[in-house]
C-alpha cells in the first residue's frame, strides 16, 4: 500500500459522514407502514466557510465608530483608565480638562500613531467617563464599549 493510498483511505474514513457539496446523497424515511422504506435523492447544497475577518463589519461604509474605554493594571491597586475613539473635530484637552474637574483626577492626552489621541485618567474611571460622555452628548450610549474586568 502507497502512502498516497493510505492517506486517501484516511480520508475517505475520516469524512464519510460528511456529505460531497455538489453530490446527491440518498435519504430514507419512513412514509408508509409497509416493510420497505421509500428513498429519496435530495440534492445538498453546502458552502464551505472561508476564513473570518472580525473587522469586516468596521470595514464597511456606514459603521458605527464605537468610543472604547478600558481599564489598564499599573501596580498593585493602582490603574488606568484610557478613552479612545472620539471624534477628530472635539478638543482633547478640553474634554480632559473637564474630567479631571468633574473626577477629581489626574490624566493627559497621548498621541498613538496607530489609534490616534487617547486620553489617559488616573483610578477605574469607566463608568464616570461613559456617564459623562452621554450626559456631554459626545457620545450615545449605544456607541460606547467599556472594556476591562
Amino acid at each position: 500500500m502507497s502512502s498516497s493510498d493510505g492517506d486517501s483511505s484516511f480520508r475517505r474514513a475520516r469524512f464519510a459522514g460528511f456529505p460531497s457539496p455538489t453530490k446527491e446523497r440518498a435519504v430514507s424515511c419512513e412514509v408508509s407502514r409497509s416493510s420497505e422504506p421509500t428513498i429519496f435523492m435530495v440534492q445538498v447544497d453546502l458552502e464551505l466557510p472561508s476564513s473570518f475577518d472580525p473587522f469586516a463589519e468596521a470595514k464597511e461604509s456606514g459603521a458605527k465608530e464605537y468610543v472604547h474605554i478600558r481599564i489598564q493594571q499599573r501596580n498593585g491597586k493602582k490603574s488606568l483608565t484610557t478613552v479612545q475613539g472620539l471624534k477628530k473635530e472635539y478638543s482633547y484637552e478640553k474634554i480632559l480638562k473637564d474630567l479631571k474637574k468633574e473626577f477629581c483626577c489626574n490624566g493627559n492626552v497621548v498621541q498613538d500613531k496607530e489609534l490616534g489621541k487617547i486620553i489617559q485618567l488616573q483610578g477605574d474611571q469607566r463608568k464616570n467617563v461613559s456617564h459623562f460622555l452621554v450626559q456631554a452628548g459626545l457620545a450615545k450610549k449605544d456607541q460606547i464599549k467599556i472594556h476591562g474586568f
